[in-house]
């Protein structure tokens, strides 16, 4: 074990020098993806956006064509020469068919669902087939799930991949990629689209407690009757255990029955989600303790508004309000608008 120690950290410094020309190749790379592939909502396949290379699978069979010639050529089987050939024609024929699954076929960005940071995000496509038959494709995000996906000729598919956002704000998930071993599994047919998706990422809730409590009296309030209040509202019926102080006695001396005077205040029961009622925590902290509050303030049906450095919603509820406090909260210190993408369509 100490010898591998050893030998691993003789090698970490020409490792560490490879990083360099790795990051150079990777750049070049994504150069050409955007050279060949630019960013567009919707884009077709064609043979200048695919790549074709022979899986793991197909060295194997590469190796067995190999094996099987020699074979025939050895021992002058014509049998196992046949084999052979009819092996190398079967693999020539796969490249066509592998490459023929993805060519041709139209993929489209439809709508990005928000998401909570950490959570995965769903992100809706449309894929066209065309005229073929399109079997086992596979779409996958960097950060994301496989989605398997078959259409027949002239059917619009619409399916969900999901991909983890990990960053609050407008978060970009990069290219898609798009693959397929159909029909044998030897060659593998893929490309990777940038499809100009940008999913709207809320902070991550974190519990901070009980809900801040309402803010006390204030004009903007609702009317409710309360002992000690100030301003005089009507009369009631005198009722036993009503305090004698309250009792309209000039009414009662006219002969109207005997009432009690009855006094209303302003009580504002909305909640106020204040940036200054976290003082101490980061940015990153309160903005998800403000989302906690949110979620729990929207379940109990009561009206609540935000204020943030520069940022004020008047109090309200429902989920168009909910969505407006959470995009706030998202948005806050970043751009209100996705980062601009460079759109641009194809050549028809």
């Amino acid at each position: 074990m100490s010898l591998v120690r050893s030998v691993l950290t003789k090698l970490n410094g020409p490792l560490r020098w490879l990083s360099g020309p790795k990051r150079y190749f990777l750049r070049q790379f994504e150069r050409m993806l955007q050279r060949n592939i630019p960013t567009d909502h919707r884009i077709t396949l064609n043979r200048k956006k695919l790549f074709i290379f022979p899986t793991a699978a197909g060295f194997g069979y590469i190796a067995t064509i190999g094996l099987v010639w020699l074979v025939g050529t050895n021992y002058e089987n014509n049998l196992a020469l046949a084999m052979a050939y009819l092996m190398m024609s079967l693999f020539v024929v796969v490249i066509h068919h592998t490459h023929f699954n993805l060519s041709g076929l139209s993929i489209a960005f439809v709508q990005a669902k928000p998401t909570f940071e950490g959570e995965d995000a769903e992100v809706w496509l449309v894929a066209e087939p065309g005229r073929r038959v399109r079997e086992n494709m596979v779409l996958r995000w960097p950060q994301g799930s496989e989605t398997l996906v078959s259409l027949e000729p002239g059917e619009q598919a619409r399916f969900a991949v999901y991909v983890k956002a990990h960053e609050r704000g407008w978060f970009y998930p990069g290219r898609i990629t798009v693959k397929s071993v159909y029909p044998l599994g030897i060659f593998r047919c893929w490309t990777h689209l940038d499809l100009g998706v940008q999913i709207l990422t809320y902070p991550k809730p974190i519990n901070a407690g009980p809900i801040p409590p309402a803010v006390g009296n204030n004009d903007e309030g609702k009317l409710h009757s309360l002992h000690g209040g100030e301003d005089f509202a009507g009369l009631k019926t005198y009722q036993l255990g009503d305090s004698l102080r309250h009792v309209a006695w000039k009414q009662y001396a006219r002969g109207q029955g005997l009432h009690t005077k009855n006094f209303s205040a302003f009580l504002d029961s909305r909640h106020w989600l204040d940036w200054d009622l976290l003082a101490g925590l980061d940015t990153e902290a309160r903005l998800s303790r403000l989302t906690y509050w949110a979620l729990e303030l929207e379940k109990t049906a009561s009206d609540y508004g935000l204020r943030l450095p520069g940022v004020e919603i008047i109090p309200s509820r429902g989920k168009h309000h909910q969505d407006a406090v959470l995009k706030a909260l998202a948005l806050f210190g970043k751009s209100d608008e996705p980062a601009s993408l460079t759109v641009k369509g194809e050549k028809r």
